[in-house]
């Protein structure tokens, strides 16, 4: 298959179609090589059977694909596939549509789909009965390391990654998810001197805490291929250099390839402490997972032990919309139960909200973020003191419906 192939593949469903024809089995051939030939593609051959008690199939090989109906009389139903490739691609689409008027169903229901290298497709699930459908021009990874089914691709929203079809950043917004996700958390933090970052895979977290004034992030992640293959590829993040450097363990950034869990029991044993500490890994699923384990009670408490006085533990916590809350309503809870301050950060441009606690008492944690957020080092680009105020307030479903205590 090269770059340049291209196909339309049509899958309908005709319903409401007279019973008798629908087990007329020279009527339906006669109508579908009626249908092909006008729609300008290439019968090869054809091949037939009538079913007992009733019902036919019908499989045309042509020369750009095939096509195919199957008949069900006794409720009217005929599901249709006609696959067209090259020059006559979208000739699949004309044939059904051909095929629609010699058969007069009641009710159609048709869905076109492009194959090829250039059509390429990532279906992310965003809630029950919903999906959002990434097109990708251009996959430049599609590999399974160790722990996850990774893709870099080009979509409308420039170089994206992908993991388990979920979309985990993308050229056009890392920099807006970024930034919520850590610049509220310096500026609530009493100093900025040492971050450990969990997850985070393309490294922006960790070069955007060196950027905001820390000597020493800790990077920790267990999937060494995703990052490796992040920073060969990724047009932000580490670069091949910034990520040696980081192994090398020779400037601020330093890389940890290891399990999260065990890099913070090592951490609480030798009595290290972090100003901030960001967990950016895969999204809490609603159903049970393997990595949940890491959203939960044991495992902020263990960050919570390793955090300095006035530390932040700063996560993506969920998204804010009605249709997929119910992780986001959870690490409220989490968050209230295990800190004195909570704030959130729900971002005016991205679909997620961000969560920073610290086990110290902030009478006006806004107010305190607001007045330090020029003073930092790093410059935001797209959080300003509008932004933290407009973004500490709490989605409504979690003032009135989220459990605390």
């Amino acid at each position: 298959m090269t770059a340049e192939f291209t196909g339309w593949h049509v899958l309908a469903e005709f319903g409401g179609v007279d019973a008798a024809l629908c087990d007329d089995l020279e009527r339906l051939e006669a109508a579908l090589r009626k249908s092909l030939v006008a729609a300008g593609v290439t019968i090869c051959d054809v091949v037939r059977k009538q079913f007992e008690p009733q019902g036919v199939t019908i499989l045309a090989l042509l020369a750009e694909s095939h096509a195919s109906i199957h008949t069900y009389p006794e409720s009217g139903d005929i599901f249709v596939d006609v696959f067209t490739c090259g020059s006559i691609g979208a000739g699949a689409t004309k044939a059904v549509e051909l095929l629609q008027q010699e058969l007069s169903p009641a009710t159609v229901n048709m869905e076109v789909i492009q194959r090829g290298h250039a059509s390429r497709r990532i279906h992310e699930p965003v809630g029950d009965g919903l999906t959002r459908v990434w097109n990708m021009t251009d996959v430049v990874v599609d590999t399974n390391t160790p722990f996850q089914h990774m893709v870099i691709a080009q979509t409308e929203q420039g170089l994206s990654l992908f993991s388990d079809d979920d979309r985990q950043s993308t050229e056009f917004s890392q920099l807006t998810y970024h930034e919520a996700m850590l610049v509220p958390g310096y500026a609530l933090a009493e100093k900025l001197d040492k971050v450990l970052i969990i997850g985070s895979g393309e490294g922006v977290a960790s070069q955007m805490s060196a950027a905001a004034g820390a000597s020493l992030v800790d990077h920790v992640d267990i999937d060494q291929l995703e990052v490796e293959l992040c920073a060969k590829h990724l047009p932000y993040g580490y670069s091949e250099a910034d990520l040696a450097e980081a192994v090398a363990q020779t400037g601020p950034i330093k890389m940890h390839y290891a399990d999260g869990w065990d890099f913070l029991a090592k951490a609480e044993a030798d009595g290290v402490r972090y100003d901030m500490i960001c967990i950016d890994l895969p999204d809490e699923r609603v159903e049970d997972a393997q990595h949940n384990r890491l959203y939960e009670d044991d495992f902020l408490n263990r960050c919570k032990a390793i955090l300095s006085e006035g530390g932040v533990l700063a996560a993506q916590a969920g998204c804010q919309t009605m249709w997929r809350n119910e992780t986001l309503k959870r690490s409220w809870t989490r968050f209230h139960n295990l800190f004195e301050t909570v704030v959130p950060y729900v971002s005016d441009e991205h679909e997620w909200t961000f969560i920073f606690g610290t086990p110290k008492a902030i009478e006006d944690p806004v107010a305190k973020m607001t007045a330090t957020l020029s003073t930092l080092p790093y410059k935001a680009e797209t959080i300003d003191e509008r932004a933290i105020v407009r973004g500490a307030i709490e989605p409504h479903a979690l003032r009135v419906g989220a459990t605390v205590g």
